[in-house]
């Protein structure tokens, strides 16, 4: 890692505590819509369907539109909750709306963000719309820290394809692709991703993915300090 000078974060589970946000979010709107059932209940059938649609959406298999309103379909069917397609488009919509009003960020996220700004260029990497991506960083404070953010929405495809990543390296100004680091907490997209483009990775596993020995592994972002 001596020879880092480009820094490239992924966004959601990296640094901005996604699970906590989506969490206050859905909890104010199951409130809105007088919807009879708890929290915890909801999630517990939303979060792996959300998964699974996402990764369906980053392999090119279903469209934006498909995963925003069909997440929230397949859960009230699942929890037989009978809530009609235009109170779901409603919510969806909702949902967009208010995810960047909740800007928790992961523990010590801000702490090393001060650390490696004054030596390192960062960057942002993010498989996400973006309209929303760009609402989180700008409320949540981030935006100061980074020079370029590239979402996979502006690109045209997400990671792990190799065309986000030529686009953050040429953005950059980065002079080699030997300069250039990617964390992230998604072994496919993130880890993988960059290796298979020349960047170097670290993983930053807060979703107990499976230990490998494709690059560094961290549990906290504080790690960081030992690395670079």
């Amino acid at each position: 890692m001596k020879n880092i000078k480009h820094i490239f974060f992924d966004l959601d589970h990296t640094l901005w505590d996604f699970e906590k946000n989506s969490s206050l979010t859905f909890k104010f709107l199951l409130k809105k819509y007088n919807l009879k059932l708890s929290l915890q209940d909801f999630l517990k059938v939303y979060m792996p369907i959300n998964f699974s649609l996402w990764d369906l959406y980053r392999d090119e298999k279903i469209t934006k539109q498909y995963l925003r309103q069909n997440r929230l379909k397949l859960t009230f069917d699942k929890l037989k909750i009978i809530v009609d397609n235009t109170t779901i488009d409603k919510i969806s919509e909702d949902y967009i709306k208010h995810l960047p009003d909740n800007n928790f960020l992961l523990t010590n996220a801000i702490t090393i963000l001060d650390y490696l700004y004054p030596k390192y260029n960062l960057h942002i990497i993010t498989n996400g719309f973006h309209e929303v991506q760009n609402t989180k960083i700008i409320n949540s404070g981030l935006r100061k820290y980074f020079n370029c953010i590239i979402d996979s929405e502006s690109v045209g495809v997400k990671k792990p394809h190799s065309k986000i990543f030529q686009n953050a390296y040429y953005k950059s100004n980065a002079t080699s692709l030997n300069d250039c680091l990617m964390i992230g907490d998604n072994y496919e997209a993130d880890v993988m991703g960059a290796i298979n483009n020349g960047f170097k990775a670290i993983h930053l596993n807060t979703n107990n993915q499976p230990l490998h020995k494709d690059s560094l592994i961290i549990n906290d972002l504080i790690e960081l300090k030992k690395i670079l």
